[in-house]
């Protein structure tokens, strides 16, 4: 009886001295800055309580006594608990798997590519919405409906990383400019190519990207498309374009159903002279050049000729980011505009304002107004402005079928998740049988 109970004054002393060096300890980590150790006391309670990795798998098992076996449902319950808590641990702060949903990045990535998504590399963001169902975004799966409760909210706060963003890194960030009300960390997720750095100057002309005033430099392996228009004497084989040229075309993709709008138009023009509109990579035009049915070939280089900034392209631009086109820019011809810097402050005018109210009301949680075209900002006259936040330019490869920063503007330093890594499985729901999985992409490195 006396063993007993100072068998159980020594569990609770030790479970009292775990609480409380987890709290000294959270401190200590606090003052020093190195916030990767937060998670010490997650192994030594393992070590000293849950037992659910086995620590001492090298040294040979002491004969215990017989305790009374758990149940079948007890077994489970702590099977699904430890696999729950650890894919969370895992997803929120080191790596996460990610889906291509539409074509803005072909052919360097492609609708069904599956990717993994590294956190460690700018550093994982704390989560802002903790009370959320495990290992779902915003949603429900099954009966809809929101996946996490707003009661606690944290502010932003990214941990040490393993390196910055850097220019053409593909990178995976919650969509800026939607507006359903959701918490930054609980927005759709986008994929796109940063093109842009803080204090960078951007700037298209005729379709062709400046950086810094100077041509874009772009990396090994990136495959970017643009429109053509093509003029043939006789129809194209759209089979052969698809499986030689990789051209998405009325072959592979029903026009008809949602998301799978192939930007493959076809019209017959004078004197029996077939016009083709569609997507593809600049080496597969100088293949097509050669061929000699084709009379002409030209590139998109002013504009597809619809209003980027008008009431069209209200679900790719609901905030309505330069709305009614001031600067009279299209998707080819753009700029020059540079993108926000965190401590940097620039002139306001009401002519440059509309490139920055949306950072200083919606990201940086000012009030704006203007009355008799005087700014002010949070109830004072504004004439300059101080950047609070670090801001990306991110880009489409597919440079005609991309609604990216050119449509609803910058994306804040807050709202960056994490950058592609590799591809683990590439699945073409158009094929058949064994075609399905596109087996050369598979652990394919995203460039």
């Amino acid at each position: 009886m006396i063993y007993k109970a100072l068998n159980y004054l020594k569990k609770q002393s030790t479970g009292f001295l775990f609480i409380l060096g987890t709290i000294l300890w959270t401190i200590f980590i606090y003052l020093v800055g190195g916030e990767w150790l937060y998670f010490i006391p997650l192994l030594v309670g393992d070590i000293l309580f849950w037992k659910t990795i086995p620590w001492h798998f090298w040294k040979k098992k002491k004969e215990k006594k017989e305790k009374r076996k758990k149940s079948e449902f007890r077994t489970w319950i702590d099977a699904i608990g430890f696999a729950v808590i650890a894919a969370t641990i895992l997803r929120t702060f080191l790596i996460e798997a990610y889906t291509i949903p539409t074509s803005s990045m072909e052919k360097s990535m492609l609708v069904g590519d599956f990717l993994f998504v590294s956190k460690l590399s700018y550093g994982p963001r704390v989560p802002m919405t903790p009370l959320a169902f495990p290992l779902v975004h915003h949603t429900m799966p099954l009966t809809g409906g929101k996946s996490y409760s707003e009661k606690i909210k944290i502010p932003f706060h990214r941990m040490k990383g393993l390196n910055k963003i850097e220019r053409n890194d593909c990178v995976v960030f919650n969509w800026p400019a939607e507006n359903k009300g959701r918490p930054i960390d609980k927005k759709d997720n986008y994929v796109k190519r940063c093109v842009g750095l803080p204090g960078d100057i951007i700037e298209i002309k005729d379709g062709d990207l400046f950086v810094n005033k100077l041509p874009h430099n772009e990396p090994k392996g990136m495959k970017k498309q643009a429109k053509y228009t093509l003029k043939s004497k006789t129809r194209l084989n759209e089979q052969l374009l698809y499986e030689k040229y990789d051209i998405n075309t009325n072959y592979n993709i029903d026009i008809n159903a949602s998301n799978q709008n192939s930007d493959f138009q076809i019209k017959r023009i004078e004197n029996n002279i077939i016009e083709y509109n569609f997507n593809t990579t600049s080496n597969a035009i100088l293949d097509l050049k050669t061929q000699p049915y084709l009379s002409e070939i030209t590139k998109q280089t002013n504009g597809s000729g619809f209003e980027m900034f008008s009431n069209n392209w209200q679900f790719s631009n609901p905030n309505k980011f330069l709305y009614n086109n001031p600067y009279n820019w299209n998707e080819d011809n753009y700029g020059p505009i540079t993108v926000p810097k965190k401590g940097v402050t620039i002139n306001l005018t009401t002519e440059n304002l509309p490139l920055y109210k949306d950072i200083i009301k919606r990201y940086e949680n000012n009030s704006l107004k203007i009355i008799n075209n005087i700014i002010y900002i949070n109830n004072k006259v504004a004439t300059k402005y101080k950047f609070k936040m670090n801001y990306y330019w991110m880009m489409g490869d597919n440079r005609h079928n991309s609604a990216d920063s050119r449509v609803w503007g910058f994306v804040p330093e807050d709202h960056i998740v994490g950058k592609a890594l590799f591809i683990w499985m590439s699945w073409d729901k158009r094929a058949k049988g064994f075609k399905k999985i596109r087996w050369n992409r598979l652990f394919k490195s995203v460039k």
